[in-house]
C-alpha cells in the first residue's frame, strides 16, 4: 500500500474529536443493548419458559440464548467486515448499530411463553442471533473507523478511547438494572419493568444510527476507492493466505482481553457473593468502580503506547495486572475491607486491553484490514470468551483461587507477546 495514503502528521483536530466521540458512544449503547440481556437473565427466563420446567433447565436454556449471541458473532463480522473492505467502513459502522437497536427494542416489546407459548423463546433467541452479528462487525468496524480517521501517532489513544466507550456501556447497564432493581418491586419487574431497559436500548440505539450520519468515511479508504486500489479477491482469502503471523498475534491478544473482561468485570461480581460473602450491593458497587477504572485505563493505556510503543505498554500493564489480581483473590477472605482499593486498582490495570486494537489496526494492511482485524477477534472472542467462565468454573473447584490462576497465565502470556512487540520496535 503506497505511504501517501497515511495521513500527514499533525495534531488532532475537532473533527478527530467528534469522530471519536460520536463513535465511542454509539459502542457504549450498542455493548449496553448487548450486555443488558444477562443482567434480567432470570426474570427473561420464567417468562419465556414454560412454569414447570425445572430450574437449572430454565437458567441453562435462558443462557444458552445469550451465548447464541457470542456464536453469532464471527459470521456477522465477517460478512460485514468484508462488505466495509469492499464497499466502505462508514456504511457497515452505521448498519451495525441498527442491526443491534431493532432487535433490542423488538424483545421489549416480545410476548412472553404465557401468551404465545413456543414461539417466545424462539423469537428471542432469533432476536438474540441478530444482536451477536451485529456486535460482531460493531468493535472491529470501530476500531478500524477511528484509526483511520486520526493521524498515526494517535492511532492508540483513539482506540484506547473507543474500547473505553465499549467498557462504558457495560456499566451503563449495570447502573440500568440496579436501577430498575431498586425502584420496582420484584413483582413489578417480573410484570413489565423488566422490559425497560430493553425499550431505552433500542430508542438510544435508533438515535446513534442518527448521530452517525454526521460521520464521514474514513480518509483512507476514501483514498483507495479514488485510487481503485481495493482488494481485488475475496478479503478474508488474503488474510488467510498472506496474514497468518497477524491472525495469531491478533489472537492471543483478544484471548488477553476476554479474559480480562470476563473474568475480572464480569465474573468477579459473583465470585465475591459466593466465595467471599459479600452482599449483591457492595459487589455491584465495587465492580462499578472497577469498571469505572477500566475505562481510564484503556485510554490511558492506548496514549502511553502511541508513546512508548505497545510492547513495553504490555509487558507493564500484565505485570501489574497480574500483581494486583492475584493480591485481589488471594486477600479478601482476611481482609474484606481491601475489597474497594483492590478491585479499583485491578479494574485500572485491565485496562491494560486498550493497548489491544492498537497492535490490532496495524497488523493488517488497510485493503484488507477490516476482514483480518474481525475474523481473529470473532472467532478467537467466540472460542475464548466461551470457555473462559467453564475453565475458571473448573479451577474454582480445586482452589477459591481458581480466577486468579487462570488471569496469572493470561497475563504471562500477554508479557511473552509485549516482550515479543518490544524486541521488534512496535
Amino acid at each position: 500500500m503506497p505511504s501517501s495514503i497515511a495521513p500527514p502528521a499533525r495534531p488532532l483536530n475537532r473533527n478527530d474529536y467528534k469522530t471519536l466521540s460520536l463513535s465511542a458512544l454509539g459502542g457504549a449503547l450498542e455493548f449496553y443493548d448487548f450486555i443488558i440481556f444477562v443482567f434480567f437473565a432470570t426474570v427473561v427466563g420464567k417468562l419465556f419458559f414454560p412454569a414447570d420446567m425445572p430450574e437449572w433447565l430454565r437458567l441453562m436454556q435462558t443462557f444458552g440464548i445469550f451465548a447464541a449471541g457470542y456464536l453469532a458473532r464471527p459470521l456477522g463480522g465477517i460478512i460485514m467486515a468484508h462488505f466495509g473492505d469492499l464497499l466502505g467502513r462508514k456504511k457497515m459502522f452505521t448498519l451495525s448499530i441498527f442491526m443491534m437497536a431493532v432487535p433490542t427494542l423488538i424483545m421489549g416489546l416480545l410476548p412472553t411463553y404465557a401468551q404465545i407459548g413456543l414461539w417466545a423463546p424462539i423469537l428471542l433467541l432469533l432476536m438474540r442471533v441478530i444482536q451477536g452479528a451485529a456486535i460482531g462487525g460493531e468493535v472491529p468496524g470501530a476500531w478500524v473507523f477511528v484509526s483511520e480517521h486520526v493521524p498515526p501517532r494517535h492511532i492508540g489513544y483513539a482506540c484506547g478511547t473507543l474500547t473505553s466507550g465499549l467498557t462504558g456501556g457495560i456499566l451503563l447497564g449495570s447502573l440500568v438494572a440496579t436501577a430498575i432493581n431498586t425502584i420496582y418491586t420484584p413483582e413489578q419487574v417480573s410484570d413489565y419493568a423488566w422490559r425497560i431497559p430493553f425499550l431505552m436500548g433500542g430508542i438510544f440505539g435508533l438515535f446513534s444510527v442518527y448521530l452517525r450520519r454526521w460521520l464521514h468515511e474514513t480518509p483512507i479508504f476514501a483514498e483507495m476507492q479514488q485510487r481503485k486500489t481495493l482488494a481485488a479477491e475475496l478479503p478474508l482469502r488474503t488474510v488467510l493466505r498472506d496474514h497468518r503471523g497477524a491472525i495469531v498475534l491478533s489472537m492471543l491478544l483478544t484471548w488477553l482481553l476476554s479474559a480480562g473482561i470476563v473474568v475480572v468485570i464480569l465474573m468477579t461480581p459473583t465470585v465475591l457473593q459466593t466465595v467471599y460473602h459479600f452482599s449483591p450491593t457492595v459487589s455491584l458497587q465495587a465492580n462499578s468502580l472497577a469498571i469505572v477504572t477500566l475505562s481510564l485505563g484503556c485510554i490511558a493505556s492506548g496514549a502511553l503506547a502511541d508513546r512508548f510503543g505497545a510492547g513495553r505498554v504490555l509487558v507493564t500493564g500484565c505485570l501489574l495486572l497480574l500483581a494486583t489480581s492475584w493480591t485481589l483473590y488471594h486477600s479478601l477472605a482476611s481482609h474484606p475491607e481491601w475489597l474497594f482499593p483492590l478491585y479499583t486498582l485491578t479494574g485500572l490495570f485491565v485496562g491494560v486491553v486498550g493497548v489491544v486494537p492498537y497492535v490490532m489496526v496495524k497488523a493488517f494492511p488497510p485493503v484488507v484490514r477490516f476482514s483480518g482485524l474481525s475474523f481473529s477477534y470473532n472467532v478467537a472472542y467466540a472460542v475464548f470468551g466461551g470457555l473462559t467462565p467453564l475453565v475458571v468454573s473448573l479451577l474454582m473447584k480445586e482452589s477459591a483461587m481458581g480466577p486468579a490462576y487462570y488471569v496469572a497465565v493470561i497475563c504471562i502470556m500477554g508479557m511473552l507477546v509485549g516482550g515479543y512487540l518490544w524486541k521488534r520496535g512496535r
